[in-house]
């Protein structure tokens, strides 16, 4: 099976389908042509080699688990897969007692990398760009506790609930801490005509 086309999302939902069957050999080409993606995904967040690797095996035995509920009508296959990498990555920080820390330009590199390539034409290409730019650059215009709350609860997908907890603030600071960051996100991106 070719491997050299990992971000093609019609491949990759043939692999998950095969891998819904129980088919080895599909989920064996969908883990060839993803892995090493979703690695230096987990890598990124949890900046320890051996760690990143225990991420990205929880996260293929739970696609492998999963793979039947995937629906192609609510994510592509990589965001599917990239969403379960970041929780298994997730739950190793918390086990390790590790809040994430986002910061700008961490911000700014995850967005960009992780933008799906679906091959969209130039002008696509370059719009997506200008808005992550503009994005990253209102989110290191926030006030540090702003960015690491809307970060952790946008970015890492937690509620504010977890989100207070990483932190360690009661619930109703964390949430005046997005709302008011929302707000500021809001007026900049407007500025930038977004």
């Amino acid at each position: 099976m070719p491997y050299d086309t990992p971000n093609d999302p019609d491949q990759l939902r043939t692999w998950l389908l095969g891998a819904a069957r129980r088919d080895a050999r599909a989920f064996q080409a969908l883990y060839a042509a993803t892995s090493p993606k979703l690695f230096g995904f987990a890598l990124r967040i949890l900046r320890k080699h051996e760690l990143a690797e225990e991420a990205l095996q929880d996260a293929f035995v739970s696609i492998w688990h999963a793979a039947g509920t995937y629906q192609a009508s609510l994510a592509a296959p990589m965001t599917w897969m990239a969403a379960i990498v970041r929780n298994k990555a997730l739950d190793i920080l918390r086990r390790a007692g590790n809040a994430p820390d986002i910061d700008a330009a961490q911000f700014d590199v995850e967005v960009m990398n992780n933008i799906e390539d679906t091959g969209p034409g130039p002008a696509q290409s370059l719009q997506a760009s200008t808005e992550a730019r503009a994005l990253a650059q209102c989110m290191a215009a926030l006030e540090r506790a702003q960015r690491q709350a809307i970060g952790l609860a946008f970015f890492h997908d937690l509620s504010h609930s977890e989100v207070a907890q990483q932190l360690a603030l009661p619930i109703g600071t964390v949430k005046t801490w997005i709302r008011r960051g929302l707000a500021k996100l809001k007026t900049c991106l407007a500025r930038e005509g977004l």
